[in-house]
């Protein structure tokens, strides 16, 4: 079956909302389907294949009430002039010209929630809703799933589907045999590692409630409470402009004295490789992953994750077998567990890393999320 699929995000960078966009379009393309992308730009698009996906440019990151009037317009003329059998929005801004734009051509209306959206008045509220008021609701977690339930349910009727398909990865892109010595000799040189010790990663944008505040606090933990010394610290995420934050980090690792052990990367082009030399992973975010990729992602490249025991990572994370969830926002219960695979010997460690490769191939990969999604497309324009 061959039909015409627009998806629309505002920007596409390297999160979860825009590989997840990345993936379907070109994945589509290899169907035999067209797959048009319409985004205001971003670093991803220079990965994408302009043979298989086509690329339409409009200001749709934009809550400006005018521009968003402007794209509902440009979109309705986008769907009539090439035919658009089903539109899919990732994100609430787009989403209200989407859903205007799908009621006047009467095209099927897809949306995915990639996060929970929090809401302080009824106008905020309304405003999250427009993700409900599609053909097809896409969660991607259980927890999100949840989350729509319990705060929209009374907006999804009968004629609507709501439904789990989780984020896949692409395990091919992480996987430890790609990885060559020169890359990881470059990695080593650019922090001067020392490889006689353990290797603790923490990715992801530096943000409070990721939780880089208690990671630091739990280390000087595993030091003081522990005894632990052996060991060193990526921290891999940009501050996107909250300088204040990251000054904040910097001299908590100061006043700590982890000068030595803790070091601070904004970025890094191969995720794969700074996983793979890392020995343990953490995601200590305080508020709830409303999926948790990091999580994935380090079980993919077969190393032992450490996260918060909210949110999504309960999904990804299969306590005690894959890694440990510790207690939310508690820093002695990560210094705990921490201090835990330290003591693990290098076959446990790797049976660990194996279980999770494993959880995510049968899970998590990019080729099950896309087969879901491609199968609920068809079921939409039958």
């Amino acid at each position: 079956m061959s039909f015409k699929i627009l998806q629309v995000i505002p920007k596409l960078g390297y999160g979860g909302a825009e590989t997840g966009c990345y993936d379907i379009a070109h994945y589509l393309a290899e169907k035999n389907c067209k797959s048009y992308i319409i985004t205001s730009g971003g670093p991803l698009l220079k990965f994408i294949k302009k043979n298989k996906v086509k690329i339409i440019r409009l200001p749709v990151h934009s809550k400006n009430p005018i521009l968003m009037f402007l794209n509902t317009i440009l979109i309705t003329f986008i769907i009539i002039f090439l035919r658009i059998d089903i539109v899919h929005a990732r994100s609430r801004a787009p989403a209200w010209s989407c859903l205007i734009s799908c009621k006047l051509t009467r095209t099927k209306f897809v949306t995915t929630f990639h996060g929970i959206y929090n809401f302080s008045n009824n106008l905020k509220k309304f405003y999250n809703s427009v993700m409900v008021r599609s053909d097809l609701i896409i969660a991607g977690s259980n927890y999100v799933f949840d989350h729509i339930h319990k705060n929209y349910g009374s907006l999804i009727n009968r004629t609507k589907r709501l439904l789990v398909i989780f984020r896949g990865i692409n395990t091919e892109y992480f996987d430890n045999s790609n990885i060559t010595n020169e890359k990881v000799q470059n990695l080593n040189s650019l922090l001067n590692l020392n490889t006689e010790k353990i290797k603790i990663l923490l990715p992801g944008r530096l943000t409070r409630w990721k939780g880089q505040e208690l990671f630091i606090e739990s280390l000087n933990l595993l030091k003081t409470s522990y005894n632990k010394n052996n060991f060193q610290v990526i921290v891999l995420g940009s501050h996107q402009g909250r300088k204040v934050y990251y000054k904040k980090l910097l001299s908590l690792v100061d006043k700590l004295n982890l000068k030595r052990d803790v070091f601070f990367l904004q970025h890094f082009k191969e995720m794969p490789v700074v996983y793979y030399v890392s020995d343990i992973v953490v995601s200590s975010s305080i508020e709830p992953e409303a999926f948790g990729r990091v999580s994935v992602e380090a079980q993919a490249m077969r190393r032992p994750i450490l996260a918060s025991n909210h949110g999504g990572s309960i999904e990804t994370v299969i306590d005690g077998k894959t890694g440990f969830l510790f207690k939310n926002n508690n820093p002695n219960s990560l210094a705990e567990n921490l201090n835990k695979l330290m003591e693990m010997d290098k076959d446990k460690l790797q049976s660990i890393g194996n279980e999770g490769r494993k959880n995510v191939l049968k899970k998590f990969d990019v080729e099950k999320m896309c087969d879901s999604t491609f199968s609920e497309y068809k079921k939409l324009i039958k």
